[in-house]
């Protein structure tokens, strides 16, 4: 911005308001102007939006204290002509454009100059883009029964947008730089007045980049972003289950400029074990137990998911379907303790029994006859 453009800058008399207005006329002053010139209120006509732009400008450099003195002092030294009061005898010297800008003053005076004040009202030059943080990224991964209950680390290949190569993720062709949006200064961002209020959203000429780019990459066509494929080791914790899924923190795409990671969403698929079955923490198991062994009772052995096979006691009379329980046999929690191995039983009835065992049930069957185990059924049916 030249100085001629800055002091044809009058954002007081944008606004219609004395150069020592209070900040609370300034608002009120703002809000009856934004309501009455609002592109929403005037559809399609220019001028009314060219108006309401120049007074969200002008509200938004004197609604701050710091800028509207910054706006203010700037303001002052064009007015004086290029001249200003000097030190402390009171003697002036004088100054051209190209001092104000630069910084460099008469008198070897150091300081920033009025560039600086531009640079602290308007962003212009010196607003970088702000980081974007990266995407997220799904993926899915197939692990076996027991690196579902123990744990495993597993290879993943994924495809996420990164930084062009080609381009270093400027999306501007080699032996070209972008420049920055006039629309937003490089914010990505630009601000729409509601009334009272500022609503930010994406720039739409530099779809929220805050860089323009005039010989896009070939590659990236400009966005400078490209798909990457990459394979990373994934540790997926003891006890995961069936499509349950898991959030790994900052192992997504990459962000633009500096900004942080996306985080990696991983759906766990298990699959089924010819023996085992899960229950939450506890693992399932059916054991089939003899005819004698149930009605007599005994210690049966039970094998385990990972590690050697236990003896459970089995009480006399044991029903078909009676759970046992086998503590600290199932998967794995996360503080690291063990659910249990629950262990059903199963009374196995034999196909064919010939000989002494065909005689010996025969005679258990003479024995037990008055015992009818289904007189209690029909009792409470004919109750009922």
């Amino acid at each position: 911005m030249s100085g001629k453009d800055y002091v044809e800058k009058d954002y007081y008399k944008v606004l219609g308001v004395p150069s020592d207005a209070s900040a609370t006329e300034i608002k009120k002053t703002y809000r009856k102007l934004a309501r009455e010139f609002h592109p929403d209120a005037n559809k399609g006509d220019t001028k009314a939006e060219d108006r309401f732009k120049d007074i969200s400008e002008a509200y938004d450099v004197l609604s701050d204290d710091k800028r509207r003195k910054e706006y203010d002092e700037a303001r002052t030294l064009f007015a004086n002509g290029g001249y200003r009061s000097g030190g402390p005898g009171g003697g002036n010297y004088s100054f051209d454009f190209g001092d104000l800008f630069t910084g460099s003053q008469g008198g070897g005076q150091g300081g920033g100059g009025i560039g600086d004040v531009f640079g602290g009202l308007f962003n212009r030059g010196g607003r970088q883009p702000q980081p974007r943080r990266g995407a997220d990224v799904e993926t899915e991964v197939t692990l076996s029964f027991e690196e579902a209950v123990d744990g495993a680390t597993v290879p993943l290949r994924m495809t996420s947008q990164a930084a062009c190569r080609t381009c270093s993720g400027t999306g501007a062709k080699a032996g070209t730089t972008p420049r920055v949006c006039p629309t937003c200064v490089g914010a990505g961002t630009v601000s729409r007045g509601q009334g009272a209020f500022a609503l930010s959203e994406p720039c739409r000429d530099c779809r929220g980049r805050g860089m323009i780019v005039d010989d896009p990459c070939a590659d990236c066509h400009g966005s400078g972003r490209a798909s990457s494929a990459r394979t990373m080791q994934v540790r997926i914790p003891a006890g995961v289950q069936d499509a349950q899924r898991i959030r790994l923190k900052g192992k997504g795409a990459q962000g633009e400029r500096g900004g942080q990671s996306g985080d990696l969403y991983v759906t766990v698929h298990v699959d089924a074990h010819p023996v085992f079955g899960r229950k939450a923490d506890n693992l399932t198991v059916t054991v089939p137990v003899s005819f004698p062994e149930a009605a007599l009772g005994g210690t049966i052995e039970v094998p385990t998911l990972n590690g050697p096979s236990v003896k459970l006691k089995l009480p006399p009379g044991s029903a078909n379907g009676l759970t046992l329980r086998a503590r600290g046999k199932g998967a794995t929690r996360k503080d690291g303790t063990r659910g249990d191995l629950l262990v059903t039983v199963e009374v196995a009835v034999p196909q064919h029994v010939t000989g002494d065992a065909l005689t010996a049930l025969e005679q258990y069957r003479e024995a037990t006859a008055s015992d009818d185990p289904r007189a209690a059924l029909f009792k409470a049916a004919k109750g009922a």
